[in-house]
């Protein structure tokens, strides 16, 4: 959740004046932070997984969850890597999952860096044009970023409601 107001709150401020944020610097180490942050998802999925999931009897780690994190990834891998980045929890739970799944990592690293680019950049680059088309809007900065916040918690929290109800099949 954090990360998109982040990347807004950074790209509004480089765009003003007098903050002296660099833009680029802030997109490159936002992509950097993303390959090697979603990297080291990756490998502890990779590393731990098997262990986790080798108890039949477990309630959340099941080994059958492994063979379906296999074939999702199978079909779906480059658009889940790439964009988990843009969905809050998600973006942390399938490089680990990838990982889990024996996702080949040359192919997961790919992904992982258009994921992290389109998303740094993209993002960043947005917010950083906004704050330039509307003038002050980095005075504003504390209300925007509460709004994206509660906006990227809302389908989380109308997925909770429905599978508390009964509503989500999975």
């Amino acid at each position: 959740m954090p990360g998109d107001s982040l990347l807004i709150a950074a790209g509004l401020l480089a765009a003003a004046p007098d903050s002296g944020l660099n833009l680029w610097a802030v997109m490159a180490a936002v992509v950097a932070g993303g390959i090697i942050g979603c990297s080291a998802g990756y490998w502890i999925g990779q590393r731990f997984g098997p262990a986790v999931f080798s108890n039949q009897n477990s309630r959340f780690f099941k080994p059958e969850y492994v063979a379906q994190a296999e074939k999702f990834f199978v079909q779906y891998g480059a658009l889940a890597v790439i964009l988990a980045r843009f969905v809050p929890i998600v973006r942390t739970l399938v490089p680990t999952l990838a990982g889990v799944s024996r996702m080949p990592f040359a192919l997961f690293t790919l992904y992982n860096v258009i994921g992290a680019v389109l998303w740094g950049v993209g993002v960043t680059g947005l917010a950083y044009y906004l704050g330039g088309l509307i003038p002050n809007l980095d005075q504003y900065i504390l209300l925007i970023v509460g709004v994206v916040l509660v906006v990227s918690v809302i389908p989380i929290v109308v997925k909770f409601m429905q599978a508390r109800r009964g509503g989500v099949k999975g």
